[in-house]
């Protein structure tokens, strides 16, 4: 977890002003890898409770356009936000319980495919892998993602 001094050396290096609900939005995304916005602004509202909703998520579509962010949304699941940016890692989501894990590069280079179309210039590829994960594989696994101690807010992803 980055200190608040390289937060706000982040935010300055990515030309953003550097204001209390930035600095707690990043450390809330730095935090809780994957997280969700309500849980971005459930985690922001501990330090500064009166932070709107709407201005979370101003501040996480700024991070994202800035690239101090990633924003990702599996099929079937809320928009999630990470921290981990500048590589080329993908991830994996557990059908039963939600929960969403990075797995780097398959391949070990960008865009990790191969056959584009010709007349197309393929920058990134975003690989996610769906499955079970080991906890809901376990002999006794959660019965439902209420059920899980790992789950996400989530949308139902069966």
């Amino acid at each position: 977890m980055p200190s608040i001094d390289e937060l706000t050396t982040a935010l300055r290096s990515a030309d953003l002003r550097v204001t209390q609900p930035r600095v707690a939005v990043l450390e809330a995304v730095y935090g809780n890898p994957h997280a969700d916005t309500d849980q971005v602004l459930t985690q922001v509202r501990t330090e500064l409770p009166t932070v709107s909703k709407q201005a979370v998520y101003d501040i996480l579509a700024a991070f994202t356009t800035a690239g101090l962010v990633r924003r990702i949304q599996p099929a079937g699941t809320f928009a999630r936000y990470e921290a981990r940016v500048g590589d080329n890692h993908h991830h994996a989501v557990c059908r039963t319980c939600g929960s969403i894990s990075d797995v780097d590069c398959a391949t070990g280079a960008a865009p990790c495919l191969d056959g584009p179309p010709r007349d197309f210039t393929v920058d990134e590829a975003e690989v996610i892998y769906w499955g079970t994960c080991a906890q809901c594989s376990a002999p006794n696994p959660p019965t439902s993602p209420e059920d899980s101690s790992h789950s996400p807010n989530r949308k139902d992803l069966k």
